[in-house]
């Protein structure tokens, strides 16, 4: 039976759940093993940078309370971190949700319970008093209902190209900011217009007497393929990384081959990326055109099973990189033009499923620990919106309106779960703080 609107504030009793560490042990399994004590460090930073990497524990929690039984498309990891601003195809910036690897059908709520409970732990993060944190998880909520709504009221046509304009939000929100606040905001869009395969240059590569970019070393988070291995391994290891480049490059359109095709591979390395995502294979290819100064850098980022394939039926793609790739063109306004997936053999010899877009194109995130108690509310909205817009994308956007319209305090029970799960949440990091002091965790001194 479906969840009353009041049923969704119902939060995991901490003792009926999930071990949390034996979650993250589980994903472990899979992962680079060298890597996992770099992720178990960036995890165990803060309560927030663990709430980050734990989308599957936070997966098993949602799974045990009630749901709507409205299922639709969903992010799958919908923290306010993976929502930021980049390039459109039509060079825009452009504000949206950034991050799929967990995509999948689920109920709506999920992403919505996710992004909320973020604003809280985050807030906490930040200093803010209980009253603040509950009412930006309740500001969230509240924007959501507010765009879905208005959503079935537009043309499909609109609700598919609905997209927040970041030039157009700076002015709406001017006159809500103060001056240095104004004066920040354009300079953090500045910053994202910067970030492309140029700047990604100077700061991951080395020039050298000739003018030839190679990228540097910085192990464990950055590694060029050649130092990985010994040089026979190295070659096979290179060879096995251009050969996805050709699987990826084979299924590509005609008119994106065509683009692509004017680049040719330099150099290749693993990149340690996120904090969810530290120990899934993720490398970055260094490609140049023509001209030696026309670079451009892809990143090929492992896919895994969607933390939420466990609790829910998902449709079963026979790349995990495609349902990474599918998902994110139904739900994102403007996707990448070099979205795209391939697969390949990794260190190992075993078949590893990849997806592959730009590194850097435009992209860039609010400093969450900068925002003020004010400033975040405002981002609560934002993003409230924009995960609205990502939803309403889909023929689903009907029963969660009718659903959001089947009752009152919608809000209110997001952000009492949102408040209660920061709870959970706090003593999970706990839990693994003491793992790590009394040294059942293996965690990396990273400066």
């Amino acid at each position: 039976m479906a969840a009353t609107i009041a049923e969704l504030a119902t939060c995991p009793a901490a003792t009926e759940r999930k071990n949390p560490l034996a979650i993250l042990d589980a994903q472990a399994v899979t992962r680079v093993a060298e890597l996992i004590p770099v992720r178990m460090a960036r995890m165990a930073a803060t309560p927030f940078t663990f709430y980050r990497g734990a989308a599957a524990v936070m997966a098993a929690d949602l799974a045990a309370t009630p749901n709507s039984g409205v299922m639709t498309q969903i992010c799958g990891d919908a923290h306010l971190s993976n929502f930021g601003v980049f390039y459109t195809p039509e060079r825009r910036l452009t504000f949206d949700v950034n991050d799929f690897d967990e995509t999948s059908a689920g109920p709506f709520e999920w992403d919505v319970k996710r992004l909320a409970a973020s604003f809280v732990v985050a807030g906490q993060g930040n200093g803010f008093d209980a009253k603040t944190v509950h009412g930006h998880a309740h500001e969230v909520a509240k924007s959501y209902k507010k765009w879905m709504l208005r959503s079935v009221e537009r043309p499909t046509m609109d609700c598919w190209y609905a997209r927040i304009d970041a030039e157009e939000l700076l002015t709406e929100f001017e006159s809500r900011l103060d001056s240095s606040t104004a004066e920040r905001t354009v300079k953090g869009l500045r910053k994202a217009r910067h970030r492309n395969s140029v700047q990604a240059v100077s700061k991951l590569c080395v020039i050298d007497a000739d003018g030839r970019a190679q990228i540097r070393s910085d192990p464990p988070l950055l590694v060029p393929a050649h130092e990985l291995f010994p040089d026979e391994q190295a070659d096979v290891l290179q060879e096995r990384v251009e050969s996805r480049i050709q699987k990826y490059r084979a299924d590509l359109p005609d008119h994106v081959r065509a683009l692509f095709d004017q680049f040719t591979v330099v150099d290749t390395a693993r990149k340690v990326v996120g904090v969810g995502s530290v120990g899934t294979r993720c490398w970055i290819v260094l490609m140049r055109g023509h001209n030696p100064k026309d670079p451009l850098f892809l990143q090929l980022k492992e896919a895994e099973r969607s933390v939420l394939a466990d609790h829910v039926p998902t449709v079963q793609y026979p790349n995990q990189g495609q349902r990474v790739v599918e998902g994110q063109r139904l739900l994102q306004a403007a996707s990448d033009v070099f979205l795209g997936w391939t697969a390949g053999l990794d260190e190992n010899g075993e078949m590893r499923d990849f997806y592959v877009r730009q590194l850097r194109d435009g992209k860039g995130s609010v400093v969450v620990e900068s925002l003020s108690a004010d400033e975040m509310t405002l981002y609560a909205r934002l993003c409230g919106r924009a995960l609205a817009h990502a939803h309403a994308r889909t023929l689903s956007r009907y029963a969660i309106a009718d659903y959001l319209q089947s009752g009152k305090g919608f809000a209110k029970a997001i952000a009492c779960f949102g408040t209660a799960y920061a709870e959970l949440n706090a003593a999970d990091h706990t839990l693994m703080t003491a793992a790590i002091a009394d040294g059942q965790i293996e965690a990396a001194e990273l400066t």
